[in-house]
C-alpha cells in the first residue's frame, strides 16, 4: 500500500534527496568514507556547508548584510538564543502570541529582558492572525512565528515597521518568495521544509549583533559562530548534508516561486474539499489559513475516531491533530506531492458520502 506522509515534522522529504542521502551514508561522493565518518573541518564537509549557505542566500535573495549559519538545537533553542543575543537587561522586546510556539518564545525571552505581547489571538483559540496592532517605538525587536503548525494559521502579510523583525519560519521556510531582507533575523528548524531533524538555520543581519553588554556564552554567541563559519564545534554533519540536498532540489524544481505555486494548488484543493463537505468544519479565519498545515474538525466529534481509523487503513500517515488541539491536521510541505492531497480529499468525500 502506498503511504501518504502528512506528518507535521519530521516530515516528508523528496525521494531523490532520500536516495542521495542513503548512498552518502555508505560512500560520500565516491571517497570511500560515509558522510557519517568525515571530519567536519575536512574540505569535503567545508564544501558541503559553504554550498548550503550559498544556496540559502541565493534562494532567499539576501543582501551582503546577512550571514547564514547552521546551528545545533532546532528552533526551540532559538527561543532563548535570540534574546540572549539581541535583548539586554532592562530592554523590551515585542512578541506576537499567535500560537503555542510564539507563546513559548515569549516566555523564554522574559528570562533576559522585558517582554511586551503586542498581539495575541488567544481570545479565540489562536484561530486568526492579529492585524493593525501597535508596536512601541522602544521595542528592541518584534518577534513573530510566520506559520503556526499546531493551530493552522499563517502570516500572509507582515507588519511594516522600523523595529527589527525577528521571525521563526520553521514550518514555512522556502515555501514562498518574499522580501526576506525585511527581517533582521530568521530562524528555522530543518525538519519540515528543509531537511532532516537536527540542525537549525539562522539568517541574521550583521548590524543587529554586538550590542549586548551582558556576557554571552561562547557557544551561544552568534558573532562567534559567524567568525567560525558555523564550525565552532562539530556541527550535525548529516543533517547539514540533507539540507544541502533539499536546497539543491528546491532550486532544480524552480525555486521558491514554483514551491509557492505547488503549495497554493495543494492548499486550494484541500480547503475547497473540506469546505464543500458539511461533515467537516474549520475554525480558522479563511484569510489566515495556513498553506502548510490545514487544521479542521469533524462536525460531530464522535466521527473523528472512525475517520482517523479509515485514514490509517488507507496509508494516510500523521493526520491526527496536535495533542492539545485535537481534530485533523494535514501538513502539506514542499515535498508532499499533489497526488497525496488528492488521495486524502477522495477519502474525505467517501467518508462523507457514507456518514454525512
Amino acid at each position: 500500500m502506498k503511504k501518504h506522509n502528512f506528518n507535521s515534522g519530521p516530515s516528508i522529504l523528496p525521494q531523490e534527496v532520500l536516495a542521495k542521502a542513503a548512498r552518502a551514508v555508505l560512500d560520500f561522493n565516491g571517497i570511500g568514507l560515509s558522510i557519517l565518518e568525515i571530519g567536519h573541518r575536512s574540505s569535503w564537509f567545508v564544501d558541503v556547508i559553504e554550498e548550503a549557505r550559498s544556496l540559502v542566500k541565493e534562494l532567499m535573495q539576501l543582501s551582503d548584510e546577512y550571514e547564514v549559519l547552521f546551528l545545533h538545537g532546532g528552533a526551540t533553542t532559538q527561543f532563548m538564543q535570540v534574546p540572549m543575543n539581541l535583548l539586554d537587561d532592562g530592554e523590551t522586546a515585542a512578541y506576537c502570541d499567535n500560537g503555542i510556539w510564539g507563546s513559548k518564545a515569549a516566555k523564554e525571552a522574559s528570562l533576559f529582558g522585558n517582554v511586551n505581547v503586542v498581539a495575541s489571538s488567544k481570545d479565540k483559540d489562536h484561530t486568526y492572525i492579529n492585524k493593525g496592532f501597535a508596536i512601541p517605538a522602544n521595542s528592541k525587536y518584534l518577534h513573530l512565528t510566520t506559520n503556526n503548525t499546531v493551530e493552522g494559521t499563517q502570516w500572509h502579510r507582515f507588519p511594516v515597521t522600523d523595529i527589527p523583525l525577528v521571525a521563526d519560519m520553521s514550518s514555512d521556510i522556502f515555501s514562498r518568495p518574499m522580501n526576506f531582507n525585511q527581517f533582521s533575523l530568521i530562524y528555522a528548524g530543518a525538519q519540515k521544509n528543509m531537511g532532516a531533524a537536527g540542525v537549525n538555520l539562522l539568517v541574521v543581519k550583521k548590524t543587529v549583533l554586538g550590542k549586548i553588554k551582558r556576557p554571552i556564552p561562547v557557544i551561544m554567541d552568534y558573532k562567534k559562530h559567524i567568525d567560525a563559519n558555523s564550525l565552532m564545534n562539530t556541527p550535525p554533519v548529516f543533517a547539514v548534508y540533507v539540507a544541502l540536498l533539499t536546497l539543491r532540489w528546491i532550486k532544480k524544481e524552480g525555486g521558491l516561486k514554483e514551491m509557492e505555486r505547488r503549495s497554493n494548488e495543494k492548499a486550494n484543493l484541500l480547503y475547497s474539499t473540506i469546505d464543500s463537505l458539511p461533515i467537516f468544519t474549520s475554525h480558522v479565519v479563511k484569510e489566515d489559513r495556513s498553506n502548510m498545515n490545514a487544521v479542521f474538525f469533524l462536525t460531530h466529534p464522535e466521527q473523528e475516531a472512525p475517520f482517523l481509523e479509515l485514514c490509517k487503513q488507507e496509508g494516510m500517515i500523521g493526520v491526527k491533530g496536535y495533542r492539545t488541539v485535537g481534530g485533523i491536521r494535514v501538513s502539506m510541505y514542499n515535498a508532499l506531492p499533489l497526488e497525496s492531497v488528492q488521495a486524502f480529499c477522495d477519502l474525505a468525500k467517501q467518508f462523507a458520502a457514507k456518514r454525512g
